[in-house]
């Protein structure tokens, strides 16, 4: 039994589970737009807004809040350049949205495997 078991596995150990999904959104935050299984897209999408939010609350901060919020944001995703976009082009936009910053797009079976695939893009005004 599952209770009181939060998250998504995914079908892989813990090293490979944190790997994937860093990966998956550092290409969601590259590409603002990616099309991955309903699964992964799952997984991902709470983070990826929480680190947006993050970005965006840091604006109003102080210096010591802004810096506080790029070294949390780091540890989730470890490239220095990604950071800058989020911070710097990708915050900004959602300044006035109180949330909701994602979309998911529903595409079908994959051929292969008949696995549903998503398109997972960030919702522009």
């Amino acid at each position: 039994m599952r209770h009181s078991v939060a998250g998504y596995t995914l079908g892989r150990r813990k090293g490979a589970r944190i790997a994937l999904r860093r990966n998956l959104i550092k290409q969601f935050f590259t590409h603002e737009r990616i099309q991955t299984t309903k699964a992964k897209a799952a997984a991902i999408r709470g983070d990826a807004e929480r680190l947006i939010t993050l970005a965006r609350n840091s604006a109003n901060g102080t210096d010591v809040e802004k810096l506080n919020a790029r070294r949390l944001a780091i540890s989730k995703l470890g490239d220095n350049k990604l950071i800058k976009r989020l911070f710097d082009e990708i915050a900004p936009r959602f300044a006035t949205r109180p949330g909701g910053y994602t979309r998911v797009l529903k595409l079908g079976p994959r051929h292969g495997d008949a696995a549903e695939m998503v398109l997972l893009e960030l919702v522009e005004e």
